[in-house]
């Protein structure tokens, strides 16, 4: 049953999931402004937050509610009648209610299937009369018996909700059992909405959320940043490329000039710091150094990158150092206003760099390159310019 669902429904949870990370407390300011910025990326839903935390939090997904913007706002809820109804006071027009399917969620609780679809029963027709769109989610369904799954998909769907959502609450799945395992709910669904809710426990979260579309799914949870409980959740970033590389075109449904923007803002917001090799859009993801690497990409930058850096506002770096060939150093010169070398000069030269690095343990800057080639050369006296790629 593959499918091609280039414009999946993009559910970003970083206000709610996000938050749930170990340390991390997002204030009002920064909910609103995430917000804000979500909504200029283009994703279709925000998981707004849970209003049963507090009344702080209530008033700030009610101040996000007043922003007006073109997303659906969803908030979180318990299988308890005073979440929801804590939900409503806030002005959302959707929420999600989450229920355990596993057994080992149910015995941590003290509960039993029984109680879960009495629950359902009771509390999805009350929202349904006060809200305009109710999604129910599947907790811990990864570790749930597939033929119990599946009655509770059937279940959530003769109740009427709009959605049902897959949880791989702990991050257990691999590419195939979540391909199954989605495949089953998708079926059992029918016509309704099936979306997932992947962790990153294993570091399969973006593949499980891949296969669990080609599945059939239709809507996906993501995390800027794959911000998250323990190893975090679907990056949003890496699911709209991922997706972004799937199309034959280059337009997208996403603003994706507005990715490293929001990235930042999560990761100040968050007080964790970006990784230098964070896909996407970690600092070094669009630099080069090795010469053999740089010397193709010099002919055809398509030959190491996946996609144009230019494509989300950054450029790319073609660093000096250790693993340079002369190709690089070339460039580097020219683009410096520096007077060509022959090849024995170039190689001399290089092999300078190379120990200049070393010694540094790490690459040399564009000035630091143009000094050396200052004091190979003598009077060379140009005035350096930064480079261009």
């Amino acid at each position: 049953m593959c499918q091609d669902n280039l414009n999946c429904w993009i559910v970003d949870t970083t206000l709610r999931d996000g938050e749930q990370a170990p340390g991390v407390a997002f204030m009002p300011d920064q909910k609103i402004a995430i917000a804000t910025a979500l909504a200029a990326v283009g994703v279709d839903e925000i998981e707004v937050g849970t209003p049963a935390m507090g009344q702080t939090e209530r008033q700030t997904i009610s101040q996000i509610v007043d922003l007006n913007l073109p997303v659906r706002l969803t908030a979180w809820c318990r299988a308890r009648k005073q979440d929801l109804q804590w939900a409503l006071s806030t002005g959302v027009k959707s929420v999600h209610l989450s229920l355990p399917v596993s057994q080992i969620h149910l015995g941590a609780i003290g509960k039993d299937m029984t109680w879960v679809y009495d629950q359902l029963h009771e509390l999805v027709p009350w929202a349904l009369s006060h809200f305009e769109y109710v999604s129910v989610g599947a907790q811990d369904a990864s570790r749930a018996d597939i033929r119990e799954l599946r009655h509770f998909v059937a279940e959530v769907r003769a109740v009427g909700a709009h959605r049902v959502r897959i949880a791989d609450t702990v991050g257990v799945w691999h590419p195939m059992a979540a391909y199954e395992t989605c495949y089953d709910c998708v079926d059992a669904a029918r016509d309704m909405t099936v979306g997932v809710h992947m962790h990153n426990d294993l570091g399969m979260a973006l593949a499980n959320s891949v296969m669990a579309l080609e599945a059939g799914v239709t809507s996906v949870d993501t995390t800027v940043l794959g911000l998250g409980e323990r190893a975090g959740n679907v990056a949003l970033e890496q699911l709209i490329m991922s997706l972004q590389l799937r199309r034959d075109t280059q337009s997208s449904p996403h603003h994706l000039d507005q990715l490293p923007g929001i990235c930042k803002l999560v990761s100040q917001a968050s007080g964790r710091n970006i990784p230098v090799n964070q896909p996407v859009v970690g600092d070094s993801v669009f630099s080069h150094e090795s010469g053999i690497h740089v010397h193709a990409m010099l002919r055809d930058t398509t030959a190491y990158e996946p996609f144009e850096p230019g494509m989300l506002g950054l450029s790319r770096q073609y660093v000096i150092g250790k693993h340079s060939g002369t190709a690089a150093l070339k460039h580097v010169l020219t683009c410096s206003k520096r007077e060509a070398l022959n090849e024995t000069q170039l190689t001399e030269l290089l092999s300078r760099v190379r120990e200049a690095a070393s010694e540094l343990n790490r690459g040399l800057t564009r000035f630091e390159v143009c000094d050396l080639y200052d004091r190979f050369v003598p009077n060379a006296g140009h005035v350096v310019e930064l480079i261009g790629s």
